[in-house]
């Protein structure tokens, strides 16, 4: 069996989870990489048996394999050029039991770490200085 392309379902709502699919688009991958909101109409329809949809990372295979969790996270390192030997590192004795811890928490704290990407104009009067206002730093 061999695989030719993963499709990446994960949460669109999630400043980290957009980011971290961008960061993965701009990789060069051994296969085909296709991303897909977990939560949209397309991965439901495609996907909506699975029982970890919406709840964690999932990839599943053009084969039909399917990993979740810090195992998808693994297999995503594995499909990019640049990071498969880390996948290799991560997955082996050694290291397997702190990737999962790492994966597991960053899933858990993944909307408060998105904050600190989010960029979203404030539009509160406390966010700007009147025009010609002068602080005491210049």
């Amino acid at each position: 069996m061999s695989m030719n392309c993963l499709t990446v379902l994960y949460d669109s709502s999630c400043e980290l989870c957009r980011r971290c699919r961008a960061w993965m688009e701009n990789q060069p991958a051994y296969l085909a990489l296709e991303f897909l909101p977990s939560a949209s109409p397309e991965a439901r329809a495609r996907y909506g048996t699975l029982p970890w949809l919406g709840d964690q990372l999932v990839v599943v295979a053009d084969d039909g394999r399917v990993w979740a969790g810090s195992s998808a996270f693994l297999l995503c390192l594995w499909a990019l050029r640049d990071w498969r030997e880390w996948s290799f590192r991560l997955s082996g004795p050694a290291f397997a039991p702190l990737a999962e811890r790492f994966f597991r928490f960053i899933s858990a704290e993944r909307r408060r770490l998105g904050r600190v990407f989010d960029h979203s104009p404030c539009g509160g009067p406390a966010c700007s200085l009147a025009a010609g206002a002068r602080g005491p730093y210049r």
